[in-house]
């Protein structure tokens, strides 16, 4: 690919070029028409001579002084031939110039080269009526070789100073496109260093030069300089965005960690505050069948006493009966209550402890989740309805999903309800094909529009610093969307109350395993 120093060293020796052809061939053509001019002027006045001088001594047959005639106007080298010839005799006289250049009689028999130019010789005084008589005729023969020579010198000449002017303006465009080239080579040698090495490796341009190409000279040193102080703080800064973001990501690990140790937290709290609840409420049936049997003990202890002595009375048998009978009624019916309680909780709490997968039924198992968590409900004035087909079997995880049921009740009791308000909380399942949808719905105050993107977002809560940790959500969107594989969305108008939907499959995909179906639209 030519560079501009070679495309403009190329344009002046074309337009220099051209400008001399035009010239020379316009010289040519007015030496050429000159040259032929003088040879027609010479044809002509060779002719006329002859047309004077000869037809008197043609008519006289004066040979020595046609001889004469035709030997002088032979001087010029441009004619050939001379021959004369006479109307009765044929060839009179004749004269011819050699190859060498020497000039000899012709004859008849000669080839003469060049231009033949024929001319009748008329004598004016032969006629008695004063007529120009016809005697004879001349026959010259012209030679274009000086006008040929002549036009090809002036060509050669003509080439020549082209081909002279044309290396001049070379060496002269050379000469004077180094001063301006050499230094644009050094810049762009300077970019394409700056672009493909570090900026520390380029070095500056001299700066001697005073003209224009030294302005910019000075202009790319400036923008060097430039360059290196912006790449020298470019490279602090990413120094600094690195510590820095090892710090964030230090920090992010460690925020990690905090979380995950926060919603550990809060899910052995929930199991705390399940197995407090759980204590409190078999107390007061466990206190009653120890009350009955301590009971039963004591009028056993009377009976047998008055059987020993031997003076018992009907009277007190039937009383002793009673007595054992309604100890023994409540005995059972405090110790059935105590049982299903411990029954629930410990299915509960071992769920919720561990991450075994189990077939389970729904109804069954959400009803057991409602139990333990009546220590807590019965202490509000809110009634929690249960809506759930028969024969909906899960195989999943029933300890996270307790913690999602769990979880979203709670949140209904401690946020949609002020203390002592009555209100309703309804649990909800539909069967959607290989799905499920499941709905925890309460009529209480709702949740503000401005909080209701984030509700699933960790630590948000309306009761910063009254014991709301703002994880409960959070950990259900978790265990919906990575444990269960499904999805969850809430709906509220404030004062109206909220709906939390999770859709989740009846079958729990395992890590190799996609859910089977779609969830439902």
């Amino acid at each position: 690919m030519f560079g501009i120093q070679a495309r403009l060293t190329c344009l002046f020796v074309v337009i220099v070029t051209v400008v001399l052809a035009i010239s020379g061939t316009y010289a040519q053509y007015k030496l050429a028409h000159e040259l032929e001019l003088a040879n027609q002027r010479l044809r002509d006045g060779v002719l006329t001579r002859l047309q004077t001088s000869l037809p008197s001594a043609l008519w006289d047959l004066d040979k020595a002084k046609v001889d004469n005639i035709v030997a002088a106007e032979m001087l010029p080298p441009e004619l050939l031939a001379i021959r004369v010839y006479d109307t009765s005799v044929g060839l009179f006289s004749g004269k011819r110039r050699n190859a060498d250049g020497t000039v000899l009689d012709a004859n008849g028999r000669d080839a003469v080269a060049g231009t033949a130019t024929v001319a009748d010789l008329a004598y004016r005084d032969g006629d008695q009526a004063g007529r120009p008589l016809i005697v004879g005729r001349v026959v010259v023969n012209f030679s274009r070789d000086r006008i040929e020579a002549r036009l090809a010198a002036e060509i050669r000449r003509r080439v020549s100073e082209v081909l002279l002017l044309d290396l001049i303006l070379v060496v002269a465009l050379a000469l004077s496109l180094r001063i301006v080239f050499a230094p644009l080579k050094q810049l762009r040698d300077r970019l394409h260093e700056l672009a493909t090495r570090d900026s520390e490796e380029v070095d500056e341009l001299p700066e001697k030069r005073r003209d224009e190409l030294g302005d910019v000279i000075r202009g790319f040193n400036a923008i060097l300089r430039r360059v290196k102080a912006v790449i020298a703080r470019t490279r602090e800064a990413e120094d600094e965005a690195r510590g820095a973001a090892q710090e964030t990501a230090q920090a992010m690990n460690e925020l990690r960690q905090a979380q995950e140790s926060l919603l550990q937290a809060e899910r052995l709290a929930s199991l705390g505050s399940l197995v407090a609840g759980v204590a409190h409420e078999i107390n007061t049936p466990v206190g009653i069948a120890l009350t009955s049997a301590s009971v039963l003990k004591e009028a056993t202890e009377e009976i047998h006493a008055a059987v020993m002595a031997g003076a018992v009375k009907k009277s007190e048998i039937l009383r002793y009966i009673d007595t054992a009978g309604e100890s023994a009624r409540l005995i059972m019916n405090n110790a059935y209550r105590a049982a299903h309680l411990i029954h629930s909780f410990k299915q509960i709490a071992v769920d919720q402890v561990s991450e075994a997968r189990r077939r389970f039924e729904l109804r069954e198992y959400i009803g057991e989740v409602v139990s333990s968590l009546q220590p807590r409900l019965k202490k509000t004035r809110l009634d929690v309805a249960i809506d759930c087909p028969p024969d909906v079997v899960l195989d999943s995880y029933p300890g996270a999903l307790a913690q999602v049921i769990t979880n979203l009740t709670l949140n209904c009791v401690d946020h949609a309800f002020a203390p002592e308000q009555e209100g309703r909380i309804a649990i909800a399942v539909r069967p959607r094909g290989e799905w499920i949808e499941l709905a925890v719905t309460d009529n209480g105050a709702g949740i503000p529009a401005d909080l209701l993107d984030k509700v699933f977002d960790p630590f948000v809560t309306t009761r910063r610093g009254q014991g709301g940790t703002g994880l409960g959500l959070n950990i259900v969107y978790n265990l919906v969307v990575k444990q269960f594989a499904g999805s969850i969305a809430v709906h509220s108008v404030p004062g109206q109350g909220a709906s939390f939907v999770l859709q989740m499959p009846r079958v729990t995909p395992g890590p190799e395993l996609p859910a089977e179906g779609s969830p439902p639209a």
